[in-house]
């Protein structure tokens, strides 16, 4: 497919206005460009044909299944973008003043972020949120500076912070910006973090512990409370990052564990649009000892019914998003929640489980299970004995899928497997798209021992099949198309 710079015609235009009758104001010479900016000339149609043909090359969770593992990219309920798209919502400036002129324009805003709040708290068993941060990784690094307010607040003088081997990757990064050192905890052979080995490292230097649960593996440590009782002993902090929250949402609460902070992912667990790098939304929790620090501002509720943001938190580790954060993805993840109620959250995490077991034991015998027994939301996979002597890999299997029409699952993470492939169903699908992508799967690895060559090859396709990605990423060229723009 041709850039839309190759398709311009010079003199094209999508439409003409008519002569102005209103003298020009004069622009100093300095200010004006010396020829007109190169952009593409195509009439309306040729624009329209252009993009709606871009847009059919997309994957997306409205078109296609996409089992990211770790990223619970689920169905986006069209009711919560309608919602989103209200006058009432969508118009409203951030500067608006919340009360008195003017203020009841702001209102019904100030209440969603208000009683958002109220539902965060029941589901995780926390004592208030702030909806400010911005994302996921936001979120851990608001956490950990909550942990490290905390602690600077005691007189603590503590320095290290313990992850399992198996997190993802932005918790040893969000720990490091707020200033600890990171000690990795290694993984038993159950896939969990090994107790023993967190006893072992236990010190007056331990200001926290940061803690997926279940797993990137899919597995719910049931010594999770242990840990906790482990680090509040030496009076750290235990943290929860909510990314696999999906697996749990209405039946277990994380404050119930032991956790003393939470970030949610609000474009994972309930159902608002993510990727792309956004946008995202990662409101933080805490227990009740915890609440002075909390961002400011914070949404009260005032003795007359209405809603005010409160500034006065001596105790804040201050702004940390512009105003609300995404209120946009709040909003949709408020009537995400009003939608499915109590019990409707419970089923969330029911079917996430029982679709993840179901293409689990499928596969079995085809990939090699990187745990034995039931997962909860994703199950990990890795190649099988067979693909590796064919020297097929996770990613040729990952590409291949490209071509039968699948988003490819997460591969080579947790990095404790070997040649991992993660995959994540989500509830929102169905038995007939799961069995689709099952017999896929089951074909690539069959396919993978009588022609590996034409796996490694994959895809065939796309417009670009198999790059260097590394290469791709660390050795960026744009040169091909300033030519073709300094060409036009």
């Amino acid at each position: 497919m041709k850039l839309i710079f190759e398709k311009s015609v010079p003199g094209r235009r999508a439409s003409r206005t008519a002569a102005g009758d209103v003298p020009p104001i004069g622009i100093a010479p300095d200010l004006l460009r010396p020829s007109p900016a190169p952009l593409p000339e195509l009439s309306e149609l040729d624009v329209v044909r252009h993009f709606t043909e871009l847009s059919r090359r997309n994957f997306g969770v409205d078109s296609n299944f996409y089992p990211l593992g770790s990223c619970t990219m689920k169905y986006n309920p069209k009711v919560a973008e309608h919602i989103a798209s209200y006058p009432g919502f969508a118009d409203l400036h951030p500067l608006l003043p919340q009360l008195r002129i003017g203020g009841m324009l702001t209102q019904g805003a100030l209440r969603v972020l208000y009683e958002m709040d109220l539902l965060l708290r029941e589901i995780t068993g926390m004592a208030g949120f702030t909806m400010q941060p911005l994302a996921g990784a936001h979120g851990e690094l608001t956490g950990m500076m909550i942990m490290a307010a905390y602690h600077r607040e005691r007189g603590n003088s503590k320095t290290t912070v313990l992850i399992p081997d198996s997190a993802h990757g932005t918790n040893p990064a969000s720990a490091a910006i707020a200033g600890y050192e990171v000690v990795s905890i290694p993984s038993n052979d159950h896939g969990l973090m090994d107790v023993e080995a967190v006893r072992q490292h236990l010190s007056d230097e331990i200001a926290g512990l940061m803690l997926t649960c279940p797993n990137t593996l899919g597995l719910f440590n049931p010594q999770v409370k242990e840990i906790c009782d482990l680090i509040h002993g030496v009076d750290g902090l235990a943290y929860y990052d909510g990314a696999n929250l999906n697996a749990i949402v209405g039946k277990a609460r994380p404050g119930d564990f032991g956790f003393d902070i939470v970030h949610l992912n609000l474009h994972k667990t309930f159902a608002t649009p993510h990727g792309g790098g956004g946008p995202g939304a990662g409101p933080v929790g805490v227990k009740e000892n915890l609440l002075p620090f909390l961002p400011v501002s914070v949404v009260v509720k005032r003795g007359d019914g209405t809603y005010t943001l409160e500034y006065d938190r001596a105790k804040s580790i201050g702004y940390i998003a512009p105003f609300y954060g995404n209120f946009a993805v709040v909003l949709r993840a408020y009537v995400y929640i009003l939608m499915l109620g109590k019990e409707g959250l419970r089923r969330v995490a029911e079917n996430a489980v029982l679709n993840a077991n179901y293409v689990k034991e499928k596969l079995r015998g085809h990939y090699r299970s990187s745990v034995d027994g039931l997962c909860k939301h994703e199950c990990v996979f890795s190649i099988s004995e067979e693909m590796a002597q064919n020297e097929v890999r996770a990613i040729d299997v990952a590409k291949t899928l490209i071509d039968r029409g699948f988003h490819p699952p997460t591969v080579y993470f947790p990095t404790t497997v070997k040649e991992a492939l993660m995959i994540e169903p989500t509830e929102t699908e169905s038995k007939e798209t799961l069995d689709a992508f099952i017999d896929a799967m089951i074909d690539i690895a069959e396919r993978a021992g009588i022609e590996p060559e034409t796996l490694k090859s994959a895809p065939t396709t796309t417009v670009v099949c198999r790059p260097d990605e590394t290469v791709a990423a660390k050795n960026l060229n744009i040169a091909c198309l300033e030519q073709k723009t300094a060409a036009l």
